[in-house]
């Protein structure tokens, strides 16, 4: 009797046992058809046995082998496994989510793979590179000076210092040694510009982009030409990492420190921490940039882990840091979103044939719609949370859940006329700026405006060809993009960041402040950035306006490690949520006592509501458990997570969150 070991795409942690017919083989990593209950399923194999605990007139067979798409790599399947074992998820969830959706159709039209690539190519010609910087040159010698071993190397580079071009000559070493570059960014509205770069750099190397606004038939050719080594490059978002490779050489993280890279429903892994145990499990160097990188990264730098090399300048010719100051918001009070100041510093740069940059992180017209006569103000009745205003639409929005209204013409409450917009929202600041800047050209670039496919890069040729002037946005457009005739970046509503109960508000406002400041003055004229706040004595923005990354980094480590919050601590969220009021809190209060009484070394804290404690009708709540070791945490999670399934629970949906990013 010969039986495959089968990961299906259930809540069930454990593999099934099938029976292969006679005459048919199976390789690991082999996907196949089986029948599961009354449907049939794609799974794949990832065990055989010659005997199975389930009685053999139980057994069903597999249908058929899915020929048409080559087995899962040993290598691929083996840092599937650490995902499905790290981050307490089901095997077969973690390699469907590695699969493209086509390639986990039971029934579709078969594919036409492009073959194999040869064994030995010819190796392609990449276009002449410019002569590095002294600080470029270090950082090269850096990441290529052990071979081809494990080495994690982190590159602190100010934004406009040319990390780039590091990335672009480490990935032509790969493509010399006969390997392949995956290359991870953290938005899909960075791949357009990086892709044009990479392609021009390597016309002879095939390149594959991966993310989730490609469609299935797209995502299914990225997935096997990566598999297969017909694509040299792979350029993607988080996604990218779990994709299967041939003869991967070299990992980049570009702007590491995101958190776009932890994955926050379902396979809740960092796409960062896999692609660093990747490149130790293969024995390849793995490079992590920003200009703000991670306070963890930081850490292994410091402790010796990860080698550090810094680009502390700009390298185009002429080109510094930009000046960063302070507007006194409660001297200089806004209109309609805008200070006085930076109104006055917009009209010069028109007059000079300038570009400026908006910054909110705010889309829609105004966070509230509020009645002046009784107080009443618009929110979600799914969610705990308001409804935005989008004026244009006519619609109040839930930027959660995303429920929709029509605008009320009078108050639902009191009857009364007096509606009004309160705060400030991307499409507000558009109309804003439209009438105090007569004759200027404005473009807004939030999710709403770039909705539609190569909206984004648009506006983004647009800006670089100089028929924009201003330009309103969120953190869309805060890292990665270069306008070279942009002089001026303001920055509007920053403050509330500054008092979070999240312990990594701080870290991301710092680093969302230095991207967004990035942009401004990476030509030869001079840049400037305008922050407008209640607090301008805030040593925060003290740091931001030194570019001190090493001062701000070092206090927040300590902070961190007073506080015994990562890096210096690991961190698990069991997070629950249910229709039924007050059922969820009740739920992580019974499995907070169970959890006592599994490990001495992990700290057990009290249920509190979801930071947003209502969404989609279900009230939100959530548990944090701390330890001092890794090792300590993972057996406890097994073990805390074996008997929280066992106890059957229904009524809540539950789910483990290691390493959050979002408390």
């Amino acid at each position: 009797m010969k039986v495959a070991r089968v990961a299906l795409d259930v809540p069930l942690y454990e593999a099934f046992d099938f029976l292969l017919p006679e005459g048919l083989e199976a390789p690991l990593g082999t996907l196949v058809v089986v029948p599961f209950g009354r449907t049939r399923k794609v799974g794949v194999v990832v065990g055989h046995s010659e005997a199975s605990a389930v009685p053999v007139e139980r057994l069903r067979q597999v249908e058929r082998l899915i020929d048409d798409i080559p087995p899962i790599p040993g290598e691929t399947l083996g840092i599937l496994e650490f995902c499905a074992q790290y981050y307490q998820r089901p095997l077969g969830e973690v390699v469907a989510a590695s699969l493209p959706p086509r390639l986990r159709q039971v029934s579709r039209r078969r594919l036409a793979a492009k073959g194999s690539r040869p064994a030995a190519p010819a190796l392609p010609a990449p276009a002449p590179a410019p002569n590095p910087s002294l600080a470029q040159s270090a950082a090269l010698a850096l990441i290529q000076e052990p071979g081809e071993r494990f080495h994690p190397v982190l590159l602190e580079g100010v934004t406009g210092s040319g990390k780039t071009e590091v990335y672009l000559q480490a990935i032509a070493a790969a493509l010399a040694r006969g390997r392949q570059a995956l290359f991870l960014v953290p938005e899909i509205g960075l791949t357009p510009q990086l892709e044009s770069q990479v392609r021009e750099r390597f016309p002879g190397a095939a390149m594959a982009c991966a993310h989730s606004q490609l469609n299935e038939g797209e995502r299914a050719r990225a997935w096997l030409d990566a598999q297969s080594g017909a694509a040299r490059i792979v350029l993607g978002t988080r996604l990218a990492v779990l994709m299967p490779f041939r003869e991967l050489g070299l990992v980049i993280v570009d702007e590491e420190h995101d958190a776009s890279y932890k994955q926050q429903e379902g396979l809740r892994y960092s796409a960062r921490d896999v692609a660093v145990r990747r490149a130790q499990r293969l024995g390849i160097p793995v490079i992590l940039g920003s200009a703000t990188p991670s306070l963890e990264s930081v850490a292994n730098a410091r402790e010796g882990r990860y080698a550090h090399a810094v680009l502390a300048e700009r390298v185009a010719a002429g080109a510094a840091m930009p000046a960063i100051r302070t507007v006194d918001t409660r001297a200089d009070r806004p209109q309609e979103g805008i200070s006085h100041a930076l109104a006055l510093a917009m009209r010069e740069r028109l007059g000079r044939g300038e570009q400026s940059l908006v910054f909110v992180n705010r889309r829609g017209f105004a966070p509230v719609l509020f009645c002046r006569d009784c107080s009443w103000h618009a929110s979600c009745t799914r969610c705990s949370s308001n409804l935005v205003l989008h004026r244009r639409e006519g619609r109040l929005r839930c930027h959660h859940c995303g429920h929709m209204e029509r605008v009320p013409v009078a108050c639902p409450t009191c009857k009364g006329p007096n509606l009004a917009p309160i705060g400030h929202g991307t499409q507000r600041i558009e109309e804003t700026l439209a009438a105090l800047l007569p004759g200027a050209r404005i473009a807004r670039v939030d999710r709403d405006s770039t909705a539609r496919r190569g909206a984004l890069q648009d506006v983004l040729d647009r800006v670089r060809s100089g028929e924009i002037d201003v330009l309103v946005g969120t953190q869309m457009l805060a890292k990665g993009h270069d306008y070279p005739n942009l002089t001026l970046v303001g920055v509007l509503d920053s403050d509330a960041a500054l008092f979070s109960a999240d312990f990594r508000a701080a870290e991301r406002l710092f680093a969302q402040l230095v991207q967004v400041s990035g942009r401004a003055g990476r030509g030869s004229r001079p840049g400037e950035v305008l922050i407008q706040t209640d607090f301008p004595g805030h040593p925060l923005y003290a740091a931001v306006a030194r570019h001190d990354f090493a001062r701000f980094a070092s206090g927040a480590l300590e902070e961190r490690r007073a506080a015994g919050f990562p890096p210096f601590g690991h961190l698990a969220l069991l997070r629950a949520e249910s229709k039924v009021p007050g059922e969820a809190t009740a739920f992580l209060a019974r499995w907070a006592l169970a959890a006592h009484d599994i490990s001495a070394e992990v700290e057990v804290f009290d249920p509190v509501p979801a930071s947003l404690e209502r969404k989609a009708g279900y009230e939100r709540a959530q548990l944090m458990v701390r330890s001092g070791s890794r090792a300590a945490m993972q057996p406890f999670l097994r073990s805390w997570k074996s008997a929280i399934a066992a106890g059957g629970e229904r009524r809540v949906r539950w789910s483990v969150d290691v390493d959050p990013q979002e408390l």
